[in-house]
């Protein structure tokens, strides 16, 4: 061991080093009270000659006892003063979806359903994923978290398809805090980056879904957009088998978004794109940036540098030690 391998001397866990002053002070309370309780019923004579190591031709085993305790509470102390480098593990791509699941989404102007087709779309976004990571949110009036970052594609691919308007507990349409909790499951799982995949026909919020992309997007997160329905629009329905009438007793029509969609998809750095197209125009881009990230991911060779517990070499002493108390008679 080198001077500067000395200088970098230190254990690395420094609080075993309280279990010395313990022996120390079992020692001193050992010279104090020699005799014990056994002066009391015993001859002095008979007592020196009964006293572990006080017999003619045997050594007294508590000098080893010491040396043992030291060392296996430095050996526990972990004393270190080299480094070992290891790669460092890297996480695949991420992706999240977000799935709209307000009342406009159970509108029939895309057949069979806006929300059967916003499913489509999301069960060939997974089919591309190969060994990305892939979390699902659904959304109304507040966002639940579906399935949260996971290699398991089959799984979430199962938790999609019951997915419908009337089994969210609220109504509203409100994608800021969907985006809020994409964002969080892409931190929650160190991912680098992320997408995250929205399929809408539109939103209640566009002023804080707008700050929010905007956010993400200075977190390195690309925000796309998956346009669902069709500018002409469909009677909304009311989940009760009806639709939403307007003032004049017609029903109300909901159409798709467009224009706020686009927006939300221009603030978060990322495209937007009809159901139609999602094959055509999203899947290769995405699939282009996980290629992007795995070829980073092997061309940056990340190591961490951890200090080496060298208390190990302190074993084969103790196991002598060990060995040595285990003389007959000492025992």
């Amino acid at each position: 061991m080198d001077l500067r391998a000395l200088s970098a001397f230190h254990f690395l866990h420094p609080a075993w080093l309280l279990a010395l002053p313990v022996l120390l002070a079992w020692a001193v309370w050992r010279r104090r009270s020699r005799g014990g309780d056994w002066t009391k019923i015993a001859d002095p004579e008979l007592l020196s000659a009964l006293r572990i190591g006080a017999s003619r031709g045997s050594s007294s085993p508590w000098s080893l006892i010491g040396a043992l305790w030291t060392l296996t509470v430095l050996a526990l102390a972990g004393p270190a003063w080299s480094r070992l480098q290891t790669p460092a593990f890297r996480a695949p791509s991420a992706w999240v979806l977000v799935l709209d699941l307000s009342p406009s989404m159970a509108a029939k102007d895309t057949a069979p359903s806006r929300v059967t087709r916003a499913r489509y779309a999301a069960a060939d976004i997974l089919d591309a994923a190969r060994d990305a990571r892939v979390g699902l949110v659904a959304f109304a009036g507040e966002p639940h978290v579906v399935a949260p970052l996971t290699t398991d594609i089959a799984t979430v691919r199962v938790l999609l398809k019951p997915l419908a308007p009337s089994l969210m507990p609220e109504s509203g349409d409100r994608l800021a805090p969907a985006l809020e909790a994409a964002g969080h499951l892409l931190e929650a799982g160190a991912a680098r980056g992320g997408q995250v995949v929205v399929l809408s026909d539109g939103f209640a919020d566009p002023a804080e879904s707008l700050r929010v992309a905007q956010e993400l997007r200075q977190k390195g997160v690309t925000v796309d957009i998956v346009g669902v329905g069709t500018p002409a629009g469909a009677p909304e329905p009311d989940g009760k088998g009806g639709f939403v009438l307007g003032s004049n007793g017609e029903p109300r029509l909901t159409r798709q978004q467009t224009d706020e969609l686009r927006r939300v998809a221009s603030a978060g750095g990322g495209d937007f794109v009809s159901a139609d197209a999602v094959a055509t125009s999203l899947l290769p881009a995405l699939e282009r940036s996980q290629r992007g990230a795995d070829a980073h991911a092997t061309s940056t060779r990340t190591q961490l540098s951890t200090w080496r517990n060298e208390g190990i070499w302190l074993l084969p002493l103790l196991l002598l030690l060990a060995g040595l108390l285990a003389r007959r008679g000492w025992i």
